[in-house]
């Protein structure tokens, strides 16, 4: 039987999707589920293995057959991404020994310190080319080791999620190189291994930490017990699979040096295709899905959680619309401050409202909203909310910048795309124009390609950039905009240094109430 369809699936922070795709691109069927994600105490965030990544891969994969109605064995390779880096330790059987420590989880941030010191910032950098933060999956380890001794000494591996359910589908532990060099300081991003010297005076064992490998090769094929769970047919092969945003990067066809990704999602992050590791303090420097390939990013910790979060609290009367109606309560918002000017009435929004990631990488950040007067509405606060992601993002803009990464064709997806104000403030605050993907798919999309690249499928890229990848249109920035936007930039930046030391005492204050 010819096989002729390929499948993607993503597994995200609180959904996941999946794709099966011909072999030009067209997708013949894509299915959603929704998750939640668990939070036993203030800034920790878990997840079931079994019951959210392997029971959303099982619901997935089923529906993708049955809605394009095509026969298992036609399905020619299966590629995986997910939510990246997570900390999931499994005994010698492959059962979880606990729920997985996602990235978003703060806990380890005294390990983090403790890293620091007995390494050193200096060979910490020169090892994993990044800053060690609270979210990278190395201080998780050492978490674990020294909180939960018992349940680490039973250990056999650490997983994270992409490869926890490439062993359910294949029975085979395998890192691919991007969700390997998230686990700073353990991984060397110049040798592309686990660093012997950094986690023998850790104290770490090596030898739970899966073997790695680049994303596209193939690890192994669907055991007949995967099969009976997943609808997948027994021998389908399986690739490596790799870190969600990785995967999003793929799937709007970044694939030549200075093209960026950016990824207007949960949280909003840019991947900027490189020759090289960006080894810089500020920017995130990994190995990428494409054998040979590096990607320099960055990533802020809120986004579309910060509209979330106002929609939630603020924009009733939106959400009994959308629930009448079917209109959208994101865009009931947008087109109700689509003519506020820029600037928002002298408004700035400092979004740290879980903290920022890059390039400040200050977990006790905290939100500001700064310059209210009685003349302001809802609606103002609203749009400067929009406007200092926007702010954001071109501080990470100049820093990837400053640091030596050539920063060219953007092309951006993500459901905050759907809102032209918002796109529009992000040009406009940045001086850069952006494309818009026209696959609403994104990152099982691109794993789709990666599995069809991985088994030999496509023998380079041309089929991605001739058939897969499409724009529907182009966000031009407003240069007299532009303009007034620089003069709100400069008091956003200035901000920062001005009252970190207040957020950091309303931070420590906040954890003792």
């Amino acid at each position: 039987m010819p096989q002729e369809y390929l499948v993607g699936v993503d597994v995200g922070t609180c959904g996941s999707k999946g794709v099966l795709t011909d072999l030009s691109g067209r997708v013949l069927s894509y299915k959603f589920v929704e998750h939640g994600v668990d939070s036993p105490k203030p800034g920790w965030y878990e997840q079931d293995a079994d019951e959210v990544w392997w029971g959303d891969l099982r619901r997935i994969t089923r529906a993708l057959i049955a809605d394009a109605h095509v026969d298992p064995q036609e399905v020619a390779a299966v590629g995986l991404s997910a939510l990246c880096p997570d900390v999931l330790p499994v005994d010698d059987a492959g059962r979880p020994l606990r729920k997985a420590i996602l990235y978003s989880d703060t806990r380890a941030a005294e390990e983090a310190k403790r890293m620091t010191r007995e390494l050193g910032e200096v060979r910490i950098f020169e090892a994993c080319g990044n800053r060690l933060s609270v979210q990278s999956a190395g201080p998780k380890v050492l978490w674990l080791r020294d909180h939960e001794p018992r349940l680490f000494e039973v250990t056999q591996t650490i997983h994270s999620a992409s490869s926890y359910l490439v062993y359910r589908l294949t029975g085979e532990t395998v890192f691919d190189y991007g969700t390997a060099s998230s686990f700073h300081p353990l991984f060397n991003i110049h040798d592309l291994q686990w660093d012997e010297g950094i986690c023998r005076d850790l104290r770490l064992p090596t030898r739970i930490l899966p073997s790695t490998c680049w994303a596209t090769k193939l690890v192994g094929v669907v055991t007949s017990q995967a099969s009976k769970d997943t609808g997948l047919a027994e021998g389908t092969p399986v690739i490596a699979g790799t870190v969600d945003g990785f995967a999003e990067d793929v799937s709007v066809g970044v694939v030549e040096k200075g093209q960026a990704c950016l990824v207007y999602g949960t949280t909003m992050a840019v991947f900027v295709k490189s020759g090289q590791p960006g080894c810089h303090p500020n920017v995130i420097s990994s190995p990428g899905p494409i054998p040979g390939s590096y990607l320099t990013g960055a990533y802020m910790n809120t986004s579309g959680a910060l509209t979330r979060w106002f929609r939630d609290n603020f924009a009733q009367i939106e959400r009994e619309s959308e629930r009448i109606l079917g209109i959208s309560a994101y865009q009931l918002l947008s087109d109700e401050v689509a003519e506020i000017p820029p600037g928002s009435l002298g408004l700035v929004v400092l979004p740290y409202f879980a903290g920022e990631g890059y390039p400040i990488l200050d977990d006790d950040a905290r939100g500001l909203v700064i310059g209210l007067t009685l003349s302001h509405t809802r609606n103002h606060v609203y749009k400067a909310l929009l406007e200092g992601v926007a702010y954001g993002l071109r501080h990470n803009l100049e820093t990837m910048e400053g640091a030596g990464t050539f920063v060219g064709r953007i092309v951006s997806i993500g459901g905050g795309t759907r809102s032209r104000v918002w796109t529009q403030i992000v040009s406009d605050v940045t001086g850069r124009d952006q494309e818009l993907a026209a696959s609403p798919y994104g990152a099982p999309y691109g794993d789709a390609y990666l599995a069809g690249y991985g088994t030999g499928l496509f023998r380079d890229l041309r089929p991605l950039q001739e058939e897969w990848v499409r724009t529907t249109g182009k966000i031009q920035h407003d240069p007299q905009r532009k303009r007034i936007y620089d003069r709100y930039y400069e008091v956003y930046r200035n901000l920062y240094p001005c009252v970190a030391q207040s957020m950091h005492a309303l931070a420590s204050l906040s954890r003792q109430a």
